[in-house]
C-alpha cells in the first residue's frame, strides 16, 4: 500500500537569467507538440546479472532518446517515489526502468511513466529467463530506428493489468512521431506475446521477443520479408501495478485545444479510418415527378371515356 499524495500541477516558475538559461527553460516548457520521450534505466542497490543484460539491452532498443545509470542508487520506486522522481526531474525524463534483485523478488525490473516529473504508473515484472542480444549474435539494427510492435494474445484487449503493459511499452519504444515510414526503414519489430492465464485470471508469462526484418526478392512489387531474431529474447511475469489517480490521468491525457478538429455535421468515420457522410433529403413528391409522357399513364382532364371504353360498349 501507499499513502495518497496530494498532486500538484504546476508549469515551470524559475526566470531565466540569460538567454542560454531561457533556451533551456523554454524548452522543458509545455508544448503542442511534445519533443521525443526520454527514458532513464536506473540500477538498484543490489543488481543480478540478469538484470543487469535486461537493462543493457533494453537501453540499446531506446537510444539515442535514453539516459543509463551505471553507479547502484538506493531507490524503491513502489515504496518511496521521490528518488525517481528527482531523476525524472533532474534529466527532463517521463519513461524509467529500475532494476534490482532480492530473495522475495528475484530479478526484478520495473517500467513506469511520469507526469510534471511525478510517477503516473508503473508495472513490475520478474525475469524468469533472458538471452542478451550479444548471446543471439545476429545482425542489429541501427540505433534509433522506429520499431514495429505486435502484439499476440486476447488478453491484451481483456486483461487490465496487461493492457497498462502494453500501454506503457509503447510508450518505450515509440520513438519519434512519424506521419510516414519507409519500408526499408522497419528495421526492428518487437513482438509481446500473453502466455495461458492462471486459474484465478493472472495473467501467465509474457514473451518480448525483438527481429531484424530483411527485404528478399518475390518476383512482384512488394518485397518478401524475412525475420531473423535479433535479441533481446526475455520471459516476464506481472508481479505487482500501480495505477495512477483519476485526476492525474485526466491531466496526463488532456489534448491542447490547438489539435481538437472542429465537429463536422453528419460526418463520421469508422475505426479502419473510412470516411462516412449522412444526407438528409426533404419529404419527396413522387406524384408531381414529370415522367415520360405515355398515353396509359396519361391522366385525362375530363370524365369522358377513352375510345376503347366505348368500343368495348357498343359491342356489349
Amino acid at each position: 500500500m501507499y499513502t495518497q499524495r496530494t498532486i500538484v500541477f504546476s508549469t515551470n516558475c524559475r526566470k531565466a537569467k540569460n538567454a542560454r538559461s531561457k533556451r533551456f527553460l523554454t524548452n522543458r516548457d509545455p508544448k503542442v507538440f511534445e519533443n521525443p520521450k526520454t527514458s532513464i534505466f536506473v540500477r538498484g542497490s543490489t543488481t543480478s546479472q540478469v538484470i543487469l543484460d535486461t537493462l543493457k539491452d533494453l537501453y540499446s532498443l531506446s537510444k539515442p532518446n535514453a539516459i543509463n545509470f551505471t553507479k547502484k542508487n538506493q531507490i524503491h520506486p513502489f515504496d518511496d517515489e521521490t528518488g525517481i522522481e528527482f531523476f525524472a526531474r533532474k534529466n527532463d525524463s517521463s519513461l524509467f526502468a529500475v532494476g534490482m534483485h532480492s530473495k522475495k523478488r528475484p530479478h526484478n525490473l520495473i517500467l513506469g511513466r511520469t507526469f510534471n516529473h511525478q510517477v503516473l504508473d508503473m508495472v513490475e515484472m520478474g525475469v524468469e529467463r533472458c538471452t542478451t542480444i550479444k548471446e543471439i549474435n545476429s545482425r542489429v539494427c541501427a540505433a534509433g530506428t522506429k520499431p514495429l510492435m505486435v502484439f499476440n494474445g486476447e488478453a491484451f484487449a481483456q486483461n487490465e493489468q496487461m493492457i497498462r503493459l502494453k500501454n506503457i511499452l509503447l510508450d518505450f519504444f515509440r520513438g519519434e512521431s512519424a506521419d510516414k515510414v519507409s519500408l526499408k526503414g522497419l528495421e526492428c519489430v518487437i513482438t509481446v506475446t500473453a502466455g495461458p492465464t492462471g486459474i484465478n485470471g493472472e495473467p501467465g508469462l509474457i514473451f518480448l521477443r525483438t527481429y531484424t526484418t530483411s527485404l528478399k526478392k518475390s518476383g512482384v512489387r512488394q518485397p518478401r520479408i524475412e525475420l531473423e531474431e535479433m535479441g533481446p529474447a526475455l520471459d516476464l511475469r506481472i508481479r505487482r501495478v500501480r495505477y495512477p489517480t483519476d485526476e492525474m490521468w485526466k491531466q496526463a491525457t488532456k489534448v491542447p485545444k490547438e489539435l481538437h478538429q472542429p465537429k463536422v455535421k453528419n460526418v463520421s468515420r469508422d475505426g479502419l479510418g473510412d470516411k462516412y457522410g449522412r444526407v438528409h433529403l426533404g419529404k419527396q413528391g413522387i406524384d408531381k415527378i414529370q415522367t415520360s409522357k405515355v398515353k396509359a399513364l396519361r391522366k385525362r382532364l375530363d370524365n369522358k371515356p377513352s375510345k376503347k371504353q366505348r368500343t368495348d360498349g357498343a359491342e356489349s
